[in-house]
């Protein structure tokens, strides 16, 4: 056994000046990946059926918007195989390196959909050409949020763990900040006829400016300690991938259960609530787009508690709070929402966030904890992965179906509920984890 690794350590392996360059730079880079996405299941909730799927939408408006829902879910599809790369990659190059391959993938595909031709312009090539766009973002995600998961969580003293993880996590509401805000801004200052013709270009085409930004502040942060421990101790897999199906398959299953209900929530506020509120309650745009900003920042600051009281109480009992919040919360929400009361829809949004910040913030320490430091980067994004397209991919999809076979919102929250249960019992499963050494010295 070699000595105690400088990652499990109270004062941490990192100076403070690097702590910050790291939160940072993981935070900037799901910010922006999360941006793009958001960006897009927005305007799937609101648009892009009639652009891109038209002879559809005119002869059958709601086959044409469970379809373009399912356009959120198959980039998802290919997360896993973004996880198998990158993770098997970022086991074996380092995590660094990796980040900054993906943001640049992310935000090449989300340009280029800002510069697409439309149904109206080249006919079937535009779905076709929007599809191949969604499998290079899902791929680039699927490795995206494993590095930045593990450049926080190894960076960071022994007890703040759950609190440096939940920095990557909350990119989530800040990209759907950003992304929310930025469409409530253009639909309100332009004739939705313009938004139509091509103010929608341009939440896609500003994520370039994001992509600068962010590749600039990642290419300053160190690689991660861990990293560097098993470069140094010549101690990493040769085929991190093989090791990791052949000696780790429960934490996979673990993390991949775990995941599920967060995620299926998360996307029902994401893409599903606004197409619901403004398309059968008809709502107005603009004041459902606010009020989805707004109970952003309530997801914002639950992510960070839940991060940071998993390092009080443990990350089992952070999580089943939270689970137990959503799951009591599904019928009185929907309850709220159906009420066509634009505060009594921004208060059922922003009691949700706050269990779903609970199930998230403590989720990057979790999984790191789960796996040794060789298979980390590819066990985490392989969970993550499975976990997002079990849960979230296709949640916006089977609410849309579920409403309109039984014509009862309440029949959404059942079927989020189901998926709590099933996380809650992966939770409980996984054991605590709060604690466990990550350093290299500790898996000889």
């Amino acid at each position: 056994m070699t000595s105690p690794s400088q990652v499990d350590t109270l004062s941490g392996p990192s100076t403070r000046r690097e702590e910050r360059k790291v939160l940072a730079g993981t935070l900037v880079g799901t910010t922006i990946e999360w941006y793009d996405f958001f960006i897009f299941a927005q305007l799937t909730a609101t648009l892009l059926s009639p652009l891109f799927l038209a002879p559809l939408n005119e002869s059958n408006p709601g086959l044409a918007q469970i379809l373009s829902f399912a356009l959120i879910g198959i980039s998802f599809l290919f997360r896993p195989l973004g996880a198998v790369i990158a993770g098997h990659l970022g086991d074996r190059l380092g995590r660094k390196a990796m980040l900054v391959f993906t943001l640049v993938m992310m935000g090449a595909a989300t340009a280029l959909i800002g510069m697409l031709p439309t149904y109206a312009q080249i006919g079937a090539w535009a779905p076709v050409l929007l599809i191949l766009l969604r499998v290079i973002q899902g791929f680039s995600a699927g490795g995206e949020w494993g590095g930045a998961a593990l450049m926080a969580v190894e960076h960071a003293p022994l007890n703040k763990r759950g609190l440096f993880g939940a920095y990557p996590q909350i990119g989530v509401p800040v990209g759907m900040i950003l992304a929310t805000g930025l469409l409530f801004f253009l639909n309100s200052s332009m004739s939705k006829e313009d938004f139509a013709a091509w103010g929608w270009r341009v939440p896609f085409l500003l994520s370039i400016v994001l992509i600068v930004v962010g590749y600039l502040i990642r290419r300053a942060v160190a690689e991660s300690p861990v990293f560097q421990e098993m470069a140094l101790r010549k101690k990493e897999s040769k085929a991190p991938l093989g090791e990791l199906i052949r000696s780790h398959k429960r934490p996979v299953l673990y993390s991949t259960l775990i995941f599920i209900g967060n995620n299926a929530a998360g996307y029902l506020l994401i893409a599903f609530f606004i197409s619901y509120a403004t398309r059968t309650l008809k709502m107005p745009t603009p004041q459902v787009l606010l009020a989805t900003t707004l109970a952003s920042f309530g997801w914002l600051i639950f992510t960070l508690v839940g991060g940071w009281l998993s390092d009080r109480i443990g990350r089992v009992k952070t999580f089943l709070i939270g689970y137990a919040i959503v799951f009591a919360w599904m019928l009185p929400m929907f309850a709220l929402i159906d009420t066509r009361n634009i505060w009594l829809y921004g208060v059922a949004l922003f009691v949700l966030t706050v269990g779903l910040g609970l199930s998230y913030g403590p989720m990057s320490a979790m999984y790191a904890e789960m796996f040794p430091a060789n298979v980390r980067y590819s066990g985490i994004s392989i969970g993550y992965a499975f976990g997002a397209i079990l849960g979230g991919a296709f949640a916006a999809t089977i609410a849309e179906s579920l409403l309109q076979s039984t014509k009862w919102a309440g029949a959404i929250g059942i079927y989020i509920m189901v998926l709590c249960v099933i996380s809650a019992i992966g939770v409980i499963l996984a054991k605590e984890t709060k604690g466990r050494p990550l350093g290299v010295s500790s898996h000889h």
